[in-house]
């Protein structure tokens, strides 16, 4: 089992205080049972909850009472990927008011959650990372730093091409960000199904540079507070993560952070490892 971080020691003016998420990286409201400033905090990282969307356990208690039933992982991962099939229709698109033969509707319609993930793996700047990034600002009220460059003023035109990827990504598709909730809460059951006493994942991410306003305290030469895009890609293997940058960084995830993960489903490139991983600020380690 991985234990969480220690506790922040009281306070000392020799001291400094934890850092809390900056105003400009939050909403006020999300979809969620804990506020952004809440769950995308330190204190969160160190002592982790649930994170539970609004009303989609209840809304899909027929999958999951289905899926308390099935003692393999593999067998519940069908349950699913046929559950969500049925559930938004995504082999019978005309039930949904696309029209048949329209091949570009049909197109749009088969923009689906897998393809959002697969999207992600081979370029998180993607229109698919688009769409993602937007639902956790939806879901979570934690707000997009970074897409194809920094996203810090709404006026620049990489903010623009940001919404407008995310728009494009939505439109005449088949409640995409419905299927994305279910996938989330499926990830988590999982998770938690497999490792019920486990509160956090060691998790290796690289990277070239952080931009100064990511690390918000150096607590020492390898230890950091940095402040994650509102989601990112880590590897549980760190050989694979050194791939991805020239620094290297470890972190104690809790697991109601990872929104997927590669294993969790037939189809996905196992070999990466790769976790997918909601924001916020987090205490890490710098080892390269």
């Amino acid at each position: 089992m991985t234990h969480p971080l220690p506790s922040a020691v009281s306070h000392h003016p020799d001291i400094p205080r934890d850092p809390r998420l900056p105003k400009e990286a939050y909403l006020s409201i999300n979809h969620c049972n804990l506020p952004a400033a809440i769950l995308g905090g330190l204190t969160f990282q160190r002592h982790p909850a649930p994170l539970l969307l609004d009303g989609v356990a209840e809304l899909h208690a027929r999958l999951f009472q289905r899926l308390a039933v099935l003692d393999e992982p593999a067998a519940r991962a069908r349950q699913f990927m046929d559950y969500v099939t049925v559930y938004f229709r995504l082999e019978a698109l005309e039930e949904v008011g696309l029209t048949p033969g329209a091949s570009k509707a049909k197109l749009r319609g088969r923009a689906d959650y897998l393809r959002m993930v697969r999207g992600w793996a081979f370029d998180p700047n993607s229109r698919e990372g688009a769409v993602l990034k937007g639902w956790v600002e939806s879901r979570f009220g934690l707000l997009t730093r970074y897409h194809g460059g920094l996203l810090s003023d709404r006026t620049q035109d990489t903010y623009l091409r940001f919404m407008e990827s995310r728009s494009h990504g939505l439109y005449n598709t088949n409640a995409l960000e419905a299927q994305l909730d279910l996938l989330y809460t499926y990830c988590q059951y999982e998770l938690h199904r497999q490792q019920p006493e486990q509160t956090h994942l060691k998790l290796y991410r690289g990277f070239n540079r952080f931009s100064d306003d990511q690390i918000l305290q150096q607590t020492d030469r390898r230890r950091w507070i940095v402040l994650l895009n509102n989601l990112s890609s880590f590897s549980v293997e760190r050989e694979r993560a050194e791939e991805f940058g020239d620094h290297l960084l470890r972190a104690q995830v809790p697991l109601s952070k990872v929104f997927f993960y590669n294993r969790v489903l037939p189809g996905m490139l196992k070999g990466e490892d790769e976790y997918v991983v909601i924001g916020g600020i987090y205490d890490v380690e710098r080892l390269a």
